[in-house]
């Protein structure tokens, strides 16, 4: 493999963007849009920068399918911020929320919110090692919580929720971190979304609040104001200075999302494929795989598995290396290997890696 070769990059985050995108944002770097100097150079305050922000928020409600009456944020302190900025802005003094432990982040989202009021788990999978997603009927309800929290996909444990508990008239809020806009869905039924954007969207440095109007009246005026949903939502995003570098690449994420790829629906379709290819191995290599999610939650976005040795594990990464395909040792948590197909990771990847996969099991069962 040559310097100058681009490798199949199967981190978790930051993770791979679409290679048009990069190339768009290079030959825009020094010039952006005729304006004579880098969108990393321009003032927020410059009407360029509002225009790029309000055209950023308006693709994305499109993709989300998601009506007027709801505001995208563009803010900073990555999803973990979200943790407490949440309960913050919507636990009010003497209510209870409810939240879906299924993993690692949503185990840290749980801690952060029980510094800020009382929680409770609803449903909790860390006896089963978060290796699948609770079922619905096993999910216990408080019908006077504050709100229901849960994470769509967990990164770590490669579980995806595949559908969503019906909550009646308790919020639903979302950290979908790692597969926002990666499948077609009814996003109204959200009140809140949240997102980091270093998975799906773009680079590390702005995080995505998707936030029903309505809400925004709930926020305690006490807050510090940058602490404050709808402050920020006054403000259109920027009450202080934004990342945005990081929102300029979300937006030609959201383009090319749109016009190369179509959408949301074909969207889904890829990446159901390219799931498929790397499952099929594992399912057909007679015990040499082991996936590490149960077979109803495994995640489309990250596919985790063991070999049957530690030592053939590190050959595994090491071999795949040498092959172009990075990023595939897994979380310290669960070991083993963790593949992150994010949209932006193209079928060949999968199926360079799934055709390694089988070279790999022949010389080494």
């Amino acid at each position: 493999m040559t310097k100058d070769k681009r490798v199949y990059n199967f981190y978790p985050g930051p993770a791979t963007l679409p290679l048009s995108v990069l190339e768009k944002a290079r030959m825009e770097l020094t010039n952006y849009r005729g304006t004579g100097m880098s969108v990393m150079e321009m003032s927020h305050r410059s009407a360029a920068v509002e225009e790029l922000i309000t055209s950023t928020e308006k693709l994305l409600l499109e993709l989300l399918e998601l009506p007027a009456h709801y505001r995208v944020l563009f803010l900073q302190g990555g999803a973990s911020t979200q943790f407490y900025m949440v309960p913050l802005n919507f636990l009010p003094e003497g209510k209870s929320a409810d939240y879906l432990v299924t993993g690692n982040f949503a185990e840290k989202a749980f801690k952060e919110a029980a510094k800020i009021g009382r929680v409770r788990a609803a449903a909790d999978t860390k006896g089963d090692a978060y290796r699948s997603i609770p079922k619905l009927e096993d999910i216990k309800l408080d019908p006077e919580a504050a709100y229901l929290h849960l994470t769509s996909n967990n990164t770590v444990y490669g579980t995806q929720w595949r559908e969503f508990p019906c909550c009646g008239d308790i919020p639903l809020i979302c950290d979908a971190s790692s597969d926002i806009l990666s499948r077609r869905l009814d996003f109204t039924q959200f009140v809140l979304i949240y997102a980091g954007a270093q998975k799906n969207l773009g680079p590390a440095g702005t995080t995505v609040v998707v936030i029903r109007e309505d809400l925004l009246e709930k926020v305690p005026q006490e807050l510090p104001s940058m602490l404050r949903y709808d402050i920020h939502a006054a403000k259109n995003s920027l009450y202080n200075t934004p990342s945005i570098f990081a929102i300029y690449m979300v937006n030609l994420v959201l383009n090319w999302l749109k016009d190369e790829v179509g959408g949301l629906e074909e969207m889904e379709k890829i990446n159901r494929r390219k799931a498929k290819l790397i499952y099929d191995e594992i399912d057909q290599s007679n015990g040499f795989y082991r996936g590490y999610a149960a077979a109803d939650s495994r995640s489309l976005m990250n596919v985790t598995f063991r070999l049957p040795e530690e030592e053939l594990e590190k050959k595994f990464v090491a071999a795949a290396e040498a092959r172009g395909l990075v990023g595939l040792k897994g979380y310290r948590t669960v070991g083993g290997i963790r593949a992150s197909i994010y949209n932006a990771m193209p079928i060949e990847g999968c199926d360079s890696l799934a055709e390694f996969m089988r070279e790999f099991r022949e010389e080494n069962a």
